[in-house]
């Protein structure tokens, strides 16, 4: 069996939607924390999308793995479109219509010029099914909050509109983990939104960023 571990990127030091920037500095003690977490886990392989807040925390926790850091474009996050690089309070403002529409979890629609839960899974999962059908049994994958989310919703049966109702806010940070059985072809939620080693430094939390 293979032991998949989908991490979410550290905290980033913006708070506007989806720019492509550096991590926080909590950001950095979140990723810290989390390296030595892994080390307990017997990693063979390390993956991350190609955005920079992801990149860096995979580099970080690559600071005890000492793997090959790859690195896959279609890990990235599902693009907000014309609501990137912009405020919540100017989202909610001007993309309310949307906004009420995709909270009733009724349709997969996609964000203003940008993608859906569907279009994610599509350029994502290949690359997950790529990783669980090699050699390696304990694969760290550096992705996103939205990302992870389109990934349990396809893989357990949930339609792209209800992906939302995993996790109110996945942690930074946080470990989800599947296990995926060759024999079957299935994939086991393991753990979710697994944030243990951030429990003891309240600071790095969400709720108190």
């Amino acid at each position: 069996m293979v032991n998949l571990y989908l991490i979410r990127h550290g905290r980033q030091n913006s708070s506007l939607c989806n720019v492509d920037v550096e991590l926080s500095t909590e950001g950095r003690a979140q990723a810290e924390q989390l390296r030595e977490r892994l080390t307990r886990y017997n990693i063979d392989a390390l993956y991350s999308s190609n955005l920079i807040r992801a990149v860096e925390t995979a580099k970080i926790i690559n600071q005890s793995l000492h793997l090959p850091h790859m690195i896959k474009e279609e890990l990235r996050e599902i693009s907000f479109g014309f609501m990137e690089g912009k405020s919540d309070e100017y989202n909610n403002e001007h993309y309310k219509d949307f906004k009420e529409e995709q909270y009733k979890l009724l349709e997969d629609i996609p964000y203003p010029g940008g993608e859906n839960g569907t279009s994610v899974y599509e350029r994502a999962m290949p690359v997950i099914q790529e990783l669980v059908q090699g050699d390696k049994k304990n694969i760290v994958v550096v992705t996103h909050g939205g990302t992870i989310r389109v990934l349990l919703a396809a893989l357990f049966g949930k339609n792209q509109a209800k992906r939302f109702l995993f996790g109110v806010s996945l942690e930074n940070t946080s470990i989800t983990q599947l296990v995926y059985h060759p024999d079957y072809d299935r994939f086991y939620l393991e753990r979710f939104n697994d944030f243990a080693h951030l429990e003891s430094h309240p600071k790095l939390l969400r709720r108190n960023w």
